[in-house]
């Protein structure tokens, strides 16, 4: 059984989520705020922490701080997901540059929120499981090089010219289902299939949201950033 620790201010949230979760089988232990956070990791293992980011005594982004410096290793690499409030992108992005996983907004659906753990398990697992194999498996994984973008699949990780991206796993995703075809018209659903796999369904316009924070995340880094091409009434494609 898969041990999530749920930090947040709302009692409300405490409440419905955890009951939630642990009718789809997981063992949540609740927080109220990042102090008694930090105690409960140090004290147990989770597989997966769920941080607000705005918190009395000790907030989101500082708790991940802690975490990522911890001297226990299972802390050190939990992965985190962060719930948000729509007013706080720029905690998204120190967040995500931090190590957060993935982050989801307030107010969220529980079948988005479930689907979203899942994926985030699935890839920390993934990338265990091939540390663990020492490497042996590893030539099944090539980066992928389109011009200045490389994506490295075996740890996740996003290069434009030589600087690293900081993606979610679904971001990640995204980017590799089109940058792999540079030139190719992929539609919503394809692209909802390559983020989140055909186990679940949120609106299509959720693409167009995850392309504008995509082009906002790599213009930061390059102002003339515009590989991602909108193709109307179509889809999008990755700039030949």
């Amino acid at each position: 059984m898969k041990q999530i620790a749920l930090v947040d201010d709302e009692e409300s949230i405490l409440t419905s989520v955890s009951i939630a979760l642990e009718s789809e089988g997981y063992a949540v232990d609740t927080y109220k705020n990042g102090v008694e956070a930090l105690a409960g990791l140090e004290s147990k293992d989770y597989d997966l922490g769920l941080f607000d980011i705005k918190m009395p005594k000790m907030d989101g982004n500082e708790l991940l701080t802690k975490v990522r410096s911890n001297k226990k290793t299972s802390l050190r690499e939990m992965p985190i997901i962060f719930l948000t409030s729509k007013d706080q992108e720029q905690d998204e992005i120190i967040g995500l540059r931090m190590g957060a996983a993935d982050y989801i907004k307030k107010p969220f659906s529980q079948k988005l929120l479930n689907e979203r753990i899942r994926t985030v398990l699935r890839a920390y697992s993934y990338r265990k499981n091939e540390e663990l194999n020492n490497n042996e498996d590893n030539l099944n994984f090539k980066n992928i090089k389109k011009g200045n973008l490389e994506l490295n699949e075996m740890k996740q990780l996003c290069f434009w010219k030589d600087k690293v991206i900081e993606l979610t796993v679904a971001e990640f995703n995204l980017i590799k289902s089109l940058a792999q075809y540079p030139g190719v018209v992929k539609d919503r659903n394809q692209l909802m299939d390559a983020m989140y796999g055909d186990t679940i369904y949120v609106d299509d316009r959720t693409i167009d949201s995850h392309i504008k924070r995509l082009r906002k995340k790599f213009k930061s880094y390059d102002p003339e950033f515009d590989q991602i091409r909108t193709r109307y009434g179509s889809g999008y494609s990755w700039r030949e």
